[in-house]
């Protein structure tokens, strides 16, 4: 006999489905529906509310593919409740956003709810209170399955949700999404962990650091969303096509505000068109060079060479060089800003003057020491004993004279280091110069010491083991009041000056006190493809535990040689094109072009990193320096060797292997014509 409609599982999950997706569409159209027109004093309290609200009905659109509630969670009691008491549990829906009925009983809870915790933590051993954990299965937006976990029953054996382990290998085309339905106990600490504390996770490839990341950003911003608010979060990735990757996971989790940028984006004070040598920009990059900054910078202070002689009226009154002197070497003393300083010293000499006039008899305010501080005589000393510096002349001046850069740099810098980053042929002016990366974290440095940079309530910086120390600080300063969620691996550091030590990348940022975690579960990498790529381990971050991949499903994994070079290679991408899901082929840069003109040739459709992939187009062609942080479902790995020889040393070049042997969540094909690297064989 057939289940009644009413009595199946399944069509009352769809039927809650159907109201919760009516009842946010009336929540947006009540916000749309505001008339403000009555209720703002001014033009700006109208833009403003006209901006909140605007952010408030994107906020509540409605995802047709994404689903709205992921999982249920029965409560034998209703939470918070004394459990003594018997009281009747409840039943709750957790999803992406909450939503309400008009009369604003919740239908779905968001997922960042204290409520909703238990959905990730509760176990068998620590049910939390909640009887039933169901996870649901959806194709497209369309609910097609669910999945129960009785925690209290002892006759139910633990098991790996079948749902959960499709989720997570689920293959995707397009750009990264949230894994809000899939985040593990020890990936929710993380995202959980108070906005007061910094939180370092040092995570291998496919254990979702970058993920996690994102969604502490997302949970912050619920926890302590008026304080953020007024002092805003920052999203640093490495490049502009990982961005683009990561962009949309966010918004479908209702925060639209965070900003997302790169170190470089962050230091664009000049424009950069130069480039520098591995040895140059490793020595631009060390953190002694902010030492060499500041001796530079103070350099322009002058001790005073006379007094100075204020005229007001009929009186004269004359400060004499021994107090001046005193006063200079207080503000030196001092711990502020070269800028803030410099706007002190007239306040100083102005008060002194003050002081004499009290003596004799005179009863000065605020206003007369405002003025003496004007007057033309203190504004001259002032100029003359602490002159106005502008950072990028102060680096410019620096980086091409040797003389002075010996000066300050002398007892820092040896003389080969010296020579190292002097311009061979020095620019005459800042507009002309050739700026490389490293010369504009210099002028941001020097730009901080003259005026201190604004501070964020929380930074996450992805991918941080490329990052010089001198590139810790420009990041650091930006969240010197705020925390900061540091996401990396050691094991992928691809550039000559990549972190050694989390510890020693902590201390650059200013954080030492951060709480370094390790995530070691791989959920996205296949375990033959994770435990071939972690060979190479050994040599490149002797000591790091390898990542253990805990998917069920093994995946796809050849390596093939090449006789015929490209030929070969288009084979296998046309191989995996018939498969689901995304295809990656990844290269040395300099065989990037070589590869173009063959797919095009072959009339095989593909797209470069960041560029939006389709069900049409699914093959990107990825030059193997920006394929950190990217996966796809599949991807072909083209000749290992050139990736290896395509670095300034080995070590960076097995590293940039290791990354590139990593991006591929359901299966992986290398091919080659030349040998392959010892450290994998």
């Amino acid at each position: 006999m057939s289940t009644p409609v009413h009595d199946d599982p399944l069509s009352k999950e769809r039927s809650h489905l159907a109201a919760s997706r009516s009842a946010l569409r009336a929540m947006r159209e009540d916000v749309e529906s505001l008339d403000i027109t009555d209720v703002t004093a001014n033009w700006v309290n109208a833009a403003v509310l006209e901006s909140q609200i605007e952010q408030r009905i994107k906020a509540l659109a409605d995802l047709s593919e994404t689903p709205l509630f992921f999982g249920r969670l029965d409560y034998l009691h209703a939470p918070g409740a004394e459990r003594a008491e018997g009281g009747e549990g409840e039943r709750f829906y957790v999803g992406r956003r909450h939503v309400h009925d008009a009369d604003g009983d919740p239908m779905v809870i968001d997922w960042r709810a204290p409520v909703s915790q238990p959905f990730y933590r509760a176990s068998k051993k620590d049910p939390q209170d909640v009887s039933l954990r169901r996870r649901f299965g959806y194709t497209g937006g369309d609910l097609t399955a669910y999945e129960d976990e009785h925690l209290l029953d002892p006759a139910e054996a633990a098991a790996t949700s079948r749902l959960l382990q499709q989720e997570i290998e689920r293959p995707r085309v397009g750009p990264m999404r949230d894994i809000v339905a899939t985040i593990q106990p020890e990936q929710d600490e993380i995202v959980r962990a108070g906005l007061a504390g910094s939180v370092c996770v040092q995570g291998g490839p496919g254990t979702g650091k970058t993920a996690v990341g994102l969604h502490r950003v997302a949970y912050l911003l619920y926890a302590h969303r008026e304080r953020l608010a007024r002092t805003g979060t920052l999203v640093i990735g490495p490049n502009r096509s990982f961005l683009h990757y990561i962009e949309q996971v966010l918004p479908a989790l209702g925060e639209l505000t965070v900003r997302q940028a790169t170190v470089d984006d962050l230091v664009a004070h000049v424009e950069v068109r130069g480039t520098d040598e591995a040895a140059t920009a490793v020595v631009k990059g060390d953190a002694r060079m902010a030492e060499v900054l500041r001796r530079a910078l103070y350099s322009h202070v002058t001790p005073p060479t006379d007094g100075v002689v204020v005229v007001r009226g009929s009186r004269r009154w004359r400060v004499p060089v021994h107090e001046l002197e005193e006063i200079v070497r207080e503000l030196l003393a001092r711990d502020i800003r070269y800028g803030a300083a410099r706007e002190a010293l007239p306040q100083r000499v102005a008060h002194a003057v003050l002081v004499q006039m009290e003596r004799a008899g005179e009863a000065p305010d605020d206003r007369v020491q405002n003025a003496v501080a004007r007057n033309a005589a203190v504004k001259a000393l002032v100029k003359s004993v602490w002159p106005q510096v502008d950072p990028a002349r102060l680096v410019l001046r620096l980086l091409a004279d040797a003389d002075f850069l010996a000066e300050h740099a002398g007892g820092i810098l040896t003389e080969d280091e010296q020579k190292a980053v002097l311009w061979a042929k020095p620019a005459r002016s800042v507009r002309s110069a050739k700026w490389s990366p490293a010369d504009a974290v210099l002028i941001d440095e020097a730009t901080d010491l003259i005026e201190r940079t604004h501070s964020l309530g929380h930074v996450v910086l992805d991918e941080a083991q490329d990052l010089s120390p001198m590139q810790y600080r420009a990041v650091g300063r930006r969240c010197t009041t705020g925390s900061v969620t540091v996401l990396g691996d050691l094991a992928q550091g691809t550039t000559p000056w990549a972190t050694r030590s989390w510890a020693e990348a902590l201390g650059h940022l200013g954080k030492g006190e951060a709480v370094v975690e390790e995530l070691t579960a791989g959920f996205r990498v296949p375990t033959d493809v994770i435990a071939y790529a972690s060979r190479l381990l050994p040599h490149i971050a002797p000591g790091l535990t390898p990542v253990a991949s805990i998917r069920e499903n093994p995946g796809f994994f050849d390596i093939r040689t090449a006789p015929n070079g490209v030929a070969d290679v288009l084979g296998a991408c046309r191989e995996l094109l018939e498969r689901e899901g995304s295809v990656g082929l990844i290269a040395a840069d300099a065989r990037v072009p070589e590869l173009a003109a063959a797919l095009a040739a072959a009339g095989i459709g593909h797209v470069g990193p960041g560029e939006e992939t389709t069900h049409a187009t699914r093959l990107t062609l990825v030059p193997a320096s920006l394929a950190k942080g990217l996966e796809y479902d599949y991807v072909v790995l083209d000749e290992p060797r050139a990736v290896v020889d395509g670095e300034p040393d080995e070590r960076t070049g097995l590293r940039r292997l290791y990354v590139a042997l990593t991006r591929a969540v359901s299966g992986l094909i290398v091919t080659h014509a030349t040998e392959l690297p010892p450290q994998l064989t």
